[in-house]
């Protein structure tokens, strides 16, 4: 039987992996944003200001000043989702879907999502230190929108990860992953004092946030697993509900749950876990996947979802 495209659209969404949830997101702010635009323009007459313009920025862009981002915090984070040209969102989500794949070889689709959304911040962050500290920068655009600190983030934490892993670049030439990821960090250090409108600050600051996802990552204090974990226990202490007491013949029995693994056993687990996908992996580089056994085989599919 044939789906429909609303089906199709459900189906990527619930089986595609994170990767398809973070560009079908980008999608939707971008349709959001230029649908806006057009009823803005079309509202008012020719030659008079776009009266969703000023809505559109205020929600959707990050304001590179200091002042800027204190009275418009939320920028931080609806900037990374957010695209006003179309070039830009090809490019970034391309790229994105790309890289993706591969970082999805390693890791799972719960750290994809963390190393997007602290990635972009990172990079905004990054970029907002950048305006305060370097007076050329000032008398530039002060907005930042785009997911390019992110998307930088995830492909660089990959990259870092596992960098003599060798891709095809444009299906024509093996190249190395590290190669490419200090091809683009040059491309930005090069560029960062130019006056173009690209933040390449952004990009540096999402790169930077990239490697040090990937640092220490077996340890507790790995800034994704330390931030994870917070969360996730957050989370649980929110959700968690009063124990309940029954009386059987003048006796109070709680219904305790199962005892939960300290930070220490949680992460001595996470790491063991690693150990056993670097070996899997590192048999598929020498003898091919074919050579999995069965068990090995669901590891690595268990870790990818």
């Amino acid at each position: 039987m044939n789906r429909t495209f609303t089906d199709e659209v459900k189906y990527q969404w619930n089986n595609g992996g994170m990767h398809i949830k973070l560009m079908g997101i980008n999608l939707v702010v971008f349709i959001l944003i230029n649908v806006l635009l057009v009823l803005g323009s079309l509202s008012v007459s020719s030659g008079n200001p776009n009266p969703m313009e000023g809505i559109v920025f205020d929600i959707f862009t990050l304001r590179g000043d200091v002042k800027g981002f204190l009275t418009h915090p939320w920028g931080i984070f609806t900037s990374i989702f957010a695209h006003f040209d179309f070039m830009h969102i090809a490019f970034n989500m391309l790229f994105f879907y790309f890289i993706s794949r591969f970082f999805l070889m390693y890791f799972s689709n719960k750290r994809m999502l963390y190393t997007y959304i602290l990635g972009g911040i990172a990079g905004g962050l990054f970029q907002i230190l950048a305006y305060a500290v370097f007076p050329k920068l000032q008398g530039m655009q002060t907005f930042v929108v785009g997911a390019s600190g992110a998307v930088n983030a995830v492909f660089m934490a990959a990259a870092f990860y596992r960098p003599m892993a060798e891709v095809h670049l444009f299906g024509l030439v093996k190249v190395k992953m590290i190669y490419i990821a200090l091809f683009y960090i040059l491309i930005d250090l090069f560029n960062m004092g130019g006056s173009g409108n690209v933040a390449h600050f952004a990009h540096l600051g999402g790169a930077a946030f990239g490697f040090l996802s990937i640092y220490k990552i077996g340890s507790k204090n790995n800034v994704v697993n330390f931030t994870q974990t917070t969360i996730e226990n957050l989370k649980t202490s929110l959700s968690s509900k009063p124990k309940m007491k029954a009386k059987k013949g003048g006796k109070s029995f709680s219904n305790t749950s199962a005892k939960k693994q300290t930070d220490e056993e949680y992460n001595l687990n996470k790491k063991k876990k690693q150990e056993e996908i670097d070996a899997i992996l590192d048999k598929i580089s020498k003898s091919g996947y074919d050579s999995l056994t069965k068990r090995e085989k669901q590891v690595l599919f268990d870790q990818s979802r």
